[in-house]
């Protein structure tokens, strides 16, 4: 059954607006709270020039969350490989392992917004392909008489930040874990393992994030929980189209996203109790071996308060019920 993780994107809209400083040192105590209450990983994320601070640079902060805990692992979901050099990831990533006493895994994808690749004078075209010779190069320098000092793990993990069939495919072929928690997934992944030679009972990895919410009564608290939401979809949908021809999406309101499914990363929002969120999520992982999911701490500017009380649900309460197969 997967273990529960928790993920961090640092934002800080106006709205809401906190002290830069102190969100960050925060999100280092909340890391801490986390650790103390079982949590199994934390996982960070990379965008440039979001208007609300979004976090920037994963693996340097994974490297202060490596140094306030001592048992979680820590992860990138995702880096974006084309902004980057292979040898950078494979230095850094390495120093972190160290730091951690092994405790960290590489998340790598492609990257879609047209300012980030200016940022960086990078080209979006052929990014898939960019990405995976990155992790093929990361790979081979993790290795013997590739960068120093190595790290502690041995292989390290590589995850492939790929959606839909295809991109679960690609990272079939490249024998890498594949950074979804949908059991839609798992089909092709396993084709493109066979396919790629191999064995995917030895291989096969899947962890992923649930666009969600888990609260005690989500009736009442959608009232306050609803705008912070439909803030961070909101803000993934306009910043996604920044840099091309294309509209800005219309706003979607809160009670338009609450557990209605729809197709794509930005499709639906889980919001549940716990009970009826393990449930939920042990129907759509299926029998895909799915290690680990990880939920938001925290939702587009949430106070520490909230963000406290939501990390105690998810450790004390949903976890035990992912992690039993007889719960839910």
């Amino acid at each position: 059954m997967p273990e529960l993780g928790i993920y961090f994107d640092l934002r800080n809209p106006q709205r809401w607006a906190q002290d830069p400083a102190r969100l960050h040192a925060f999100t280092l105590e909340a890391c801490e709270e986390a650790e103390r209450l079982g949590v199994g990983s934390i996982w960070v994320s990379e965008h440039h020039l979001f208007d609300d601070g979004y976090l920037a640079q994963p693996i340097t902060f994974a490297a202060a969350i490596a140094a306030r805990t001592r048992r979680p692992r820590i992860g990138t979901a995702i880096t974006i490989a084309p902004l980057h050099h292979p040898a950078e990831l494979a230095e850094q990533s390495a120093l972190v392992d160290l730091i951690s006493g092994g405790r960290f895994d590489l998340g790598i994808g492609t990257g879609y917004r047209v300012p980030e690749f200016a940022l960086f004078d990078a080209s979006p075209e052929r990014r898939y392909a960019q990405t995976d010779a990155c992790a093929r190069r990361v790979r081979e320098l993790w290795g013997p008489g590739g960068v120093t000092p190595r790290p502690v793990q041995d292989p390290m993990p590589l995850w492939m930040g790929y959606q839909g069939p295809q991109g679960a495919r690609r990272a079939g072929l490249l024998g890498e874990g594949l950074l979804t928690a949908s059991g839609a997934s798992w089909e092709p992944y396993r084709l493109g393992l066979e396919e790629a030679g191999h064995d995917p009972a030895k291989v096969a990895r899947m962890a992923g994030g649930i666009n969600g919410w888990v609260c005690e009564d989500p009736d009442r608290d959608w009232e306050w929980v609803g705008p912070h939401a439909a803030y961070q979809f909101n803000s993934y949908r306009r910043h996604m189209v920044e840099g091309t021809d294309q509209r800005v999406p219309r706003t979607i309101e809160p009670d338009e996203m609450r557990n209605r499914a729809r197709s794509g990363p930005l499709g639906s929002f889980l919001y549940d109790t716990p009970e009826g969120a393990a449930a939920r999520i042990r129907e759509d992982i299926g029998d895909a071996p799915v290690e680990t999911v990880y939920f938001w701490a925290s939702i587009g500017g949430m106070s520490e308060e909230a963000v406290i009380a939501n990390i105690h649900t998810l450790c004390t309460r949903l976890a035990p019920l992912l992690a039993d197969p007889a719960a839910g």
